[in-house]
């Protein structure tokens, strides 16, 4: 039973990350795999933001946010995939109480970020589909700019409240978490106290985060779809559409495996499950980013080719 009358919050001045596995050869061989997709995260998306800050053809608005999502991505994992690396090659696998706090906070502040941020991008595809003789107009520098930066300080907002709800809580002991870094569910396991309170008002939160923008995408598609059917010609719609596929399928994969892990009843929260949910949305998502978003576009690859000096 948990003990409810411990009255200091930082008693525990240390949490001790599980990580994946305590066996030396399996520590090895994760090490090694966490380590190249880590580097290719960090070569795929600063090949991308490279290409979209040097090319001129890529100063578009589309363009401007696949280069703060690519930026996103890499901030996103060197927030938590270092420490997990660090933590295969040692015997000391421990995050300090502050250290803790300030690592859930910059990964929820930037997890937001990028929730809002595919809302902005499903309406920058909205305004090109439905209104494309007045895209330049609408979705100018200043707007583009403005919206980005609200994505932003959204995200910096609101998971400044997140975590605060969440280490209000007394961590009393046990002190071992069962994970690979700090996220929420897996903080809250540990509370000394009563925790049902703060998780409806954390489930109510996730709710707003998540589905808002998710909402706002399903609206922005039904109005490219009904755009596109009534294009006449097929070759025409095929390429409408095709401007929108990776953005469908990168959303599907971030927000599936989001909801899953900020959208259910802590009851049926699972440790062992959770933490490969937790690496699919957040490392996983980032790999594939600039594969399924960017190098499979025209205009990237040519960037690309150009830079290479190939003709």
């Amino acid at each position: 039973m948990r003990n409810l009358t411990c009255q200091n919050r930082s008693s525990v001045s240390e949490f001790i990350l599980l990580g994946f596995s305590s066996q030396p050869g399996m520590q090895l061989l994760l090490f090694t795999v966490f380590l190249a997709i880590y580097l290719a995260i960090l070569f795929g998306n600063s090949l991308i933001f490279a290409l979209i800050r040097i090319d001129s053809r890529l100063h578009m608005p589309m363009y401007f946010f696949l280069a703060n999502l690519s930026f996103l991505d890499i901030s996103y994992t060197t927030t938590t995939v270092p420490q997990m690396l660090l933590h295969l090659l040692s015997k000391k696998k421990s995050i300090s109480y502050t250290g803790c706090i300030i690592q859930m906070y910059i990964f929820l502040s930037l997890g937001i970020t990028e929730c809002i941020l595919y809302a902005v991008m499903a309406y920058d595809r909205y305004v090109a589909i439905c209104h494309p003789l007045h895209y330049t107009l609408i979705m100018s520098r200043l707007i583009c700019v403005k919206m980005a930066a609200s994505s932003w300080v959204g995200g910096f907002f609101f998971a400044m409240v997140h975590t605060g709800i969440t280490m209000r809580l007394p961590y009393c002991g046990p002190n071992e978490i069962n994970h690979f870094f700090c996220e929420v569910p897996a903080i809250l396991k540990l509370a000394c106290a009563d925790t049902r309170v703060t998780e409806v008002v954390l489930f109510m939160m996730g709710v707003i985060l998540l589905m808002t923008p998710v909402f706002l995408i399903l609206i922005s598609y039904v109005f490219i779809l009904a755009a596109i059917l009534r294009i006449s010609s097929a070759e025409r719609r095929f390429k409408a559409f095709s401007t929108c596929t990776a953005h469908i399928t990168m959303v599907t994969l971030f927000y599936g495996a989001a909801m899953f892990m900020y959208m259910r009843p802590a009851s049926s929260y699972s440790p062992e499950r959770d933490k490969y949910f937790s690496f699919f949305y957040s490392v996983v998502s980032a790999l594939l980013n600039p594969l399924i978003y960017s190098l499979r576009n025209k205009d990237v690859k040519e960037a690309l080719v150009k830079l290479m000096g190939k003709k």
